[in-house]
């Protein structure tokens, strides 16, 4: 078994109860086939010798043959409970992984590839759960009953099965190794097909505009051919094995049968003994048969449950929190500090922030100014925790960030970045996001105080009107303003703003950075600003250069702040 099977099994406890349940039924149908096998040899023989009261014998047999079938519809049923229950319970696992990982190590990641697993991937795990799994248990069950029912029936038959037995598992191995590496690169591949064509949906307009998008239509046609034949050479590996294990089986069965044919015709041994003996042989090699078979529509499984655990394994310091828990700061009250920061990006080889030191009142306004690069927004993360610090302490009200429960401080944080996302939903819906139990009249009421109400109440549908991907149909002063209304529906004490006003006319800043200074008032406000508009209305102006901050200045309305 492999590391990853192993830790399946000790992870998932519906997989312990799976192969418990499913262990104590391969015993229970082990004990029917020998059962068939006797009723049916006796059948057969007292038949074929004319004794009468076969009645009997032959009734006992159609019992056990329905409670074959039955146990056979049971067992189908409880594994495919279990194989849901699996692939519920990693679902819910990789989910929750990813909503506390950083916002930066999610932009990091392959969308596609993500969405693969999830669905496509995860899928694959039915064989496995159905399949292989209740095929392995009745491996360590079937051929054990079996031989040692002929043990007691002929010892010779089962000496030469015991012998043979063996055989099917060592081809099995030598196959399956091969099989595991083909799967493995079939599905990296189909992986990497779903997250390029992900790509390339989401950059279509981008693609047609500079002439790339037949360009990308062949790329795409290659890597699906690629994902194609690797499929192909993976199924012919599988077919090949399956006739290798059946040509074992056969010819360990017909040293069976030969020998017991010989002695039967001099006599040696009785038909019904002979007949037990042919009818029991290949049940015992059936289950590693179907083993072989099992393991090679499992084995996508294996590979997605690998990548599973990787994505569980990954160490992202601004998802996690310290284990124990501290009462949340009021926000209100609430000092912000930053003590000798530093934030290193892996694969940078300079510092986002380097010792850092910056303490914020509350209610105070403060304005971050600065080239492109510098580290405002880096600074920004910090607060909201979507980063971690290599080094130094992000404090709050005097308690480390790191310490508080995930989503606790982010609930008294309003939060208006560069460019805000909005969702393929209604734009009150997108609106609603700051809080997803504010009513209409709410909602209406924070469009109006960013402003966003005229435009809003223009389009076709009002409210209810839905936006595209990543609100296609507005502008992105109109997208500023529907975030605006996001935080002054959120209604939160401390607001981060990324440069609000940035890539906007000049009658759309004016629009946002009224609306902005709205709802700075009255709350601890850090503004990363490119323009002078909301200067003046800072408390403190903060220069952030080459990730080291400069000490606070005067605002001042004169000309562009920075390059």
């Amino acid at each position: 078994m492999k590391p990853v099977q192993r830790r399946l099994m000790r992870e998932l406890p519906v997989l312990r109860r799976h192969m418990a349940t499913a262990t104590a039924l391969a015993l229970l149908g082990a004990v029917l086939v020998v059962a068939q096998a006797t009723l049916l040899a006796t059948v057969l023989a007292d038949g074929f010798a004319g004794h009468p009261g076969w009645f009997a014998p032959l009734a006992a047999l159609a019992a056990v043959m329905g409670l074959r079938a039955l146990l056979s519809w049971a067992r189908g049923v409880l594994a495919q409970r279990a194989a849901a229950d699996a692939k519920r319970t990693l679902r819910d696992r990789i989910t929750s992984r990813l909503e506390h990982t950083g916002p930066l190590r999610l932009a990091a990641r392959r969308h596609g590839e993500t969405a693969t697993l999830l669905t496509r991937g995860l899928d694959a795990l039915d064989p496995y759960v159905v399949g292989y799994l209740p095929t392995m248990a009745a491996t360590a069950v079937v051929p054990v009953t079996v031989v040692g029912w002929l043990l007691w029936t002929d010892w010779a038959s089962a000496l030469i099965i015991v012998v043979t037995l063996p055989l099917i598992p060592v081809f099995g191995a030598l196959v399956g190794m091969h099989t595991a590496r083909r799967t493995a690169r079939q599905w990296r591949l189909l992986a990497r097909l779903g997250g390029h064509f992900l790509d390339v949906v989401a950059g279509l307009p981008t693609l047609r505009a500079f002439g790339r998008d037949r360009h990308q239509t062949r790329v795409v046609g290659e890597m699906a051919d690629a994902h194609r034949r690797a499929t192909m050479r993976t199924l012919r590996v599988a077919f090949l094995s399956s006739f290798v294990l059946e040509t074992v089986a056969t010819l360990s069965v017909a040293l069976v049968a030969v020998p017991i044919g010989l002695r039967l015709l001099g006599g040696e041994t009785e038909l019904r003994t002979a007949l037990i003996v042919l009818f029991l042989a290949p049940e015992a090699y059936l289950p590693l048969r179907a083993a072989g078979a099992a393991f090679h529509d499992s084995a996508e499984g294996v590979t997605v449950a690998e990548r599973v655990f990787a994505i569980l394994d990954e160490e992202d310091p601004a998802g996690s929190r310290a284990a124990d828990r501290v009462p949340v700061p009021d926000a209100r009250t609430a000092r912000l500090r930053l003590d000798d920061v530093t934030v290193h990006y892996p694969g940078r080889d300079t510092p986002a922030l380097r010792g850092v030191s910056l303490s914020v009142r509350p209610g105070e306004h403060i304005a971050l100014v600065g080239p492109s690069g510098a580290g405002k927004s880096t600074l920004l993360s910090l607060l909201l925790g979507f980063v971690a610090p290599v080094s130094g302490r992000v404090d709050i009200g005097g308690t480390d960030l790191a310490a508080l429960p995930p989503g606790a401080w982010n609930a008294q944080v309003a939060w208006v970045p560069q460019r805000p996302h909005l969702f393929a939903a209604s734009v009150a819906d997108n609106i609603r996001l700051g809080r997803p139990d504010a009513s209409d009249a709410e909602v209406r009421r924070a469009a109006r105080a960013a402003a966003a109400d005229v435009f809003v109440e223009e389009l076709p549908q009002g409210y209810h009107t839905l936006l595209g991907e990543h609100g296609a149909g507005l502008s992105a002063g109109q997208r500023q303003r529907i975030a605006l209304a996001r935080a002054f529906l959120k209604d939160a004490p401390v607001l981060l703003l990324d440069e609000p006003t940035a890539h906007l006319d000049p009658e759309s800043e004016a629009a946002v950075t009224r609306a902005t200074v709205d709802l700075m008032r009255g709350r601890t406000s850090i503004v990363v600003a490119h323009r002078t508009s909301l200067l003046p209305h800072a408390d403190r102006i903060i220069t952030v250069r080459a990730g080291s901050v400069t000490p606070p200045r005067q605002p001042r309305t004169e000309g562009l702040v920075t390059s």
